[in-house]
């Protein structure tokens, strides 16, 4: 027997995890683990694409409460972008 093989008969088999799996209720569908408790949602691709969208409009709304708050100058669009395409961060 080779090294090798020896190494691959002295090492145990992995210990096998069953996959969790998806029920669905009232429309929903849930990923629930071995006990059937729900761990995750299942959700259509456009219903998650949209529920992204409107969390990242949410961040920036409250970005842009932070930085009213800080006070400061506001600096037009137009001189921000002048200055990343002068930085070669824009193109």
């Amino acid at each position: 027997m080779t090294t090798k093989a020896k190494r691959k008969a002295d090492t145990p088999a992995p210990r096998t995890r069953r996959r969790p799996s998806t029920v669905s209720r009232n429309s929903r569908q849930y990923v629930v683990d071995e006990n059937g408790r729900r761990i995750a949602v299942v959700l259509p691709l456009r219903q998650y694409r949209k529920l992204v969208e409107a969390m990242e409009d949410l961040e920036d709304l409250r970005a842009a409460d932070e930085a009213r708050a800080e006070g400061g100058e506001a600096i037009p669009f137009e001189v921000v972008e002048a200055r990343l395409r002068a930085e070669g961060k824009l193109r």
